[in-house]
């Protein structure tokens, strides 16, 4: 068995420079994130990385981290979405207004929001493959739209005060099981995390092992230690950070669901792999016995559908409809995708790099907000780094 973990003529070093490579994008970015957290500690006096700050980035972070699950998906197959900034703002407040000023019950008002989100994505989905209109006028026009409507929705004011249920989705934390308040650590946030870690290294563990068995090179022993051993550490880190201040926040649930959903789609299912024929080679795809039409449907429908759950959570979190609300979501949404190692020109992208590339956006946003740096300027490091990424990625698909 130890013999397969090398291909023919393969040394450990030869094996470790061709894992490099072939993952040099999720190697990049991580290393960026850690170095921008290092640079804003610095900057901050050491504020940027207290567990109560990283919390709150992570909380920030959350409806972002949502919609680039789904835009993943849009950009792999060659279009793109520009409303979902204007759809989450008009969705917040379609679901406070039922709240607020019809009454409803949050049990009936966030159903009711999430086949709204999927209506809008049958509509994009409707144009786009059956229609031939490309992605990126469809959502155009409709981001356009959805700013009119968001004003006839809330009549130009904000919705608010939401019932506590609704407001704990956003703002909520999981209780503790048996530790006071005042206790250093949440114990439930220690449980679930040893639970995850204990999971994560024995489904690595039963995957090397079938591969292996079915005849696959795999890591050498050593490197494949490395590397759990580094994630481990990662997982721990961000228990730390959790544990040490309110335990996990139930918005964080709801992302860390969404993206194993939407991971799992994307690497293990037929769909998935529809998605990245139809956004590699559209042409081929069809050749291939493949309905590009229903895939791209789909990728719609699913995008509005995440969009109904980014609304929620973040309408919770800020207890509150506004007429602003969704500004500039999608600049931050493509730029995470980009960031994270999402093509441009379609074929190539994964949910773990575009959660990573959410978490460099709103890092650079708490980041530069703690720092006190004027919106304009915001705005102007947020586009210049969009700018940056589209080259990287150029220059790497050209090579």
């Amino acid at each position: 068995m130890a013999d397969k973990t090398l291909a023919a003529g393969q040394s450990f070093t030869a094996v470790l420079k061709e894992t490099i490579r072939t993952n040099m994008r999720q190697y990049t970015m991580i290393a960026a994130l850690l170095i921008i957290w290092v640079i804003f500690s610095s900057l901050t006096n050491g504020l940027f990385l207290t567990p109560r700050n990283l919390s709150n980035l992570f909380l920030q972070m959350v409806t972002i981290g949502i919609m680039t699950s789904s835009m993943v998906m849009v950009m792999v197959a060659c279009h793109i979405d520009l409303s979902i900034g204007s759809l989450c703002g008009t969705l917040g407040a379609c679901v406070a207004f039922m709240m607020v000023n019809m009454g409803l019950s949050p049990f009936i008002a966030i159903p009711i929001t999430f086949v709204l989100g999927l209506c809008v994505g049958a509509w994009h989905g409707y144009w786009v493959a059956f229609r031939g209109v490309p992605g990126f006028i469809v959502t155009l026009a409709s981001m356009i739209a959805f700013k009119g409507v968001t004003l006839l929705v809330t009549n130009g004011k904000t919705i608010g005060e939401f019932p506590p249920f609704f407001k704990s989705i956003g703002q909520g934390y999981i209780p503790r099981l048996f530790t006071s308040e005042d206790a250093a650590f949440h114990d439930l946030t220690l449980i679930i995390f040893a639970a995850a870690l204990l999971a994560f290294l024995v489904s690595n563990i039963r995957r090397r092992n079938r591969r292996i068995s079915n005849g696959f090179v795999v890591l050498p022993m050593s490197l494949e230690i490395t590397k759990m051993a580094v994630v481990s550490a990662g997982i721990i880190a961000v228990c730390f950070i959790l544990a040490s201040w309110r335990g996990i926040p139930y918005a964080m649930i709801v992302l860390g669901c969404t993206v194993s959903i939407f991971i799992v789609i994307t690497t293990k299912t037929p769909f998935g792999r529809h998605v990245y024929a139809t956004g590699g080679n559209l042409e081929a795809a069809k050749l291939s016995g493949i309905n590009t039409k229903k895939t791209l449907f789909t990728i719609f429908l699913l995008q509005g559908a995440l969009v109904s759950i980014a609304a929620v959570v973040f309408t919770a979190r800020l207890n509150a409809a506004t007429v602003s609300a969704g500004t500039l979501f999608e600049l931050d949404t493509i730029a995470a995708c980009i960031i994270g190692g999402t093509s441009t020109t379609g074929g190539i992208g994964t949910v773990f790099g575009a959660i990573i590339g959410a978490l460099v956006m709103s890092s650079l946003d708490n980041g530069m907000s703690l720092m006190n740096v004027p919106i304009m300027w915001q705005y102007m490091v947020k586009g210049a780094i969009l700018l940056f990424a589209v080259w990287v990625d150029l220059a790497i698909r050209q090579k």
